[in-house]
């Protein structure tokens, strides 16, 4: 089985009356992030780095931003359908590591359920996924709390069946 490794980033400005949500997780916040989807940074980078992995281009390419099927979309959703995409294309996930860079809000009690959320939707074991906090100490947009940004690496292996195996 040949490992494949892919990396992706999203960053999304805050929007004044949207829910906040990150890894599929909800976090209370006066402001949530604006975008064409539900603008999940977490997972819109963990779906870039699979995507990545698996050769099949971005994010974007498959889920445009200016489709009007995607408007509002619920990222745990098009998580699922970027799975299938890898799937069959003879891979499947084997790990994610993610962080999230925001100077506000303050993550750390919901960087669990992230995980659990990303691990169970991946089928994985949770110590097969990671998601960490950062600030960005104060520097740029980020740090003069205009949006999040997020970063992520997918480890994925062959399955032995579809185009990757040939």
């Amino acid at each position: 089985m040949t490992p494949r490794i892919g990396i992706g980033y999203d960053i999304h400005r805050f929007q004044e009356g949207r829910p906040l949500k990150l890894g599929g997780v909800r976090v209370p916040w006066p402001r949530g992030l604006g975008g064409h989807s539900d603008a999940d940074v977490l997972l819109h980078a963990v779906m870039d780095a699979m995507l990545g992995a698996a050769g099949l281009g971005d994010l974007g390419q498959h889920f445009p931003p200016d489709d009007p099927a995607y408007e509002g979309a619920d990222s745990l959703e098009l998580l699922r359908r970027v799975k299938t995409m890898v799937r069959q294309a003879g891979l499947e996930p084997l790990g994610v590591d993610a962080t999230v860079i925001a100077q506000e809000p303050a993550l750390a009690a919901y960087l669990p359920a992230m995980r659990r959320t990303i691990a169970a939707e991946l089928g994985l074991d949770e110590t097969r996924v990671n998601v960490k906090a950062k600030s960005h100490e104060g520097l740029g947009a980020l740090g003069r709390r205009e949006g999040i940004a997020a970063l992520a690496v997918a480890l994925l292996g062959e399955t032995g069946h579809g185009p990757s195996s040939q």
